[in-house]
């Protein structure tokens, strides 16, 4: 137990002396898969066919999508306990973070983290509502609200279902309340950035979709990334947030792909 210990405490000091450098590294990475994935669909090998239409591929990838976030989210919360590797882990990085970061870096995710506060998510909420009702999309207006706020019910649930508590260093520059597995703000950031992608991809030029959809993962991803760096969230509490929001965030776009598929259909009929 002690040499684990140890190890856990040298492996998240040199992740904490080379953070910024990981966390650029990690969103290029990141923001590469995304582009390729947009390839392989648009144009790629996974590309619409007539043995395999571009509707049912959209669906079938939605519900992969789902089952993926939630084995992901269920692994995780399995092994959050303070005696597990993963609770040694996360303390480990935790207390290294807290004694090596520092200067504008840490000045700068302090105000990133500010995007997927409660209160930025609900004006955002509410701003796009009254903007997608006052251009006569209702349905889509109704589909924003209920992910958005449906994911911080479901965030509140969790944790309190979990009851983990947030960490607490001593040479941390930020402190927040509240109980802490999983991550409400990378999960709210998931899904609200998520889903301004979704809409942006059925209302704007072409042009502006890939772009759109890679600014909305360098979001969610800093936000998440700055509450470990803050000390506020353990490194698997952002994971769960992500894992969780973006099972959440599947299941709404794909419910919305269903319904307009639906109504689509009727009008044909009609």
């Amino acid at each position: 137990m002690q040499a684990d210990t140890e190890l856990f405490a040298q492996r998240a000091l040199w992740l904490a002396q080379h953070a910024l450098v990981l966390y650029g590294l990690t969103l290029a990475l990141l923001l590469l898969l995304a582009w390729f994935g947009w390839w392989a669909l648009r144009r790629g090998p996974l590309a619409g066919s007539p043995h395999w239409p571009t509707r049912p591929r959209r669906l079938a990838l939605g519900a992969m999508v789902v089952m993926l976030g939630a084995v992901v989210f269920t692994g995780l919360a399995s092994q959050i306990g303070p005696g597990s590797a993963l609770g040694q882990a996360d303390l480990a990085l935790g207390e290294a973070l807290s004694v090596s970061l520092g200067g504008p870096a840490l000045q700068v995710f302090a105000a990133l983290t500010h995007l997927g506060d409660t209160a930025t998510l609900t004006g955002l909420c509410i701003g796009v509502a009254l903007m997608l009702v006052a251009s006569g999309r209702h349905g889509q207006a109704l589909g924003w609200v209920v992910a958005v706020a449906g994911d911080g019910l479901l965030n509140q649930s969790l944790k309190s279902h979990f009851g983990r508590v947030r960490p607490h260093y001593p040479d941390a520059l930020f402190s927040a309340q509240g109980l802490s597995f999983p991550s409400g703000h990378s999960s709210g950031a998931v899904v609200a950035y998520g889903m301004l992608a979704y809409l942006a991809l059925r209302l704007l030029p072409p042009r502006w979709h890939l772009a759109v959809l890679l600014a909305a993962l360098a979001l969610a991803f800093t936000v998440g990334t700055s509450r470990v760096w803050l000390g506020v969230h353990f490194a698997s509490d952002v994971l769960g947030g992500f894992a969780s929001g973006t099972a959440w965030l599947a299941l709404c776009v794909t419910s919305m792909e269903l319904l307009r598929g639906w109504h689509a259909a009727r009008r044909a009929r009609q």
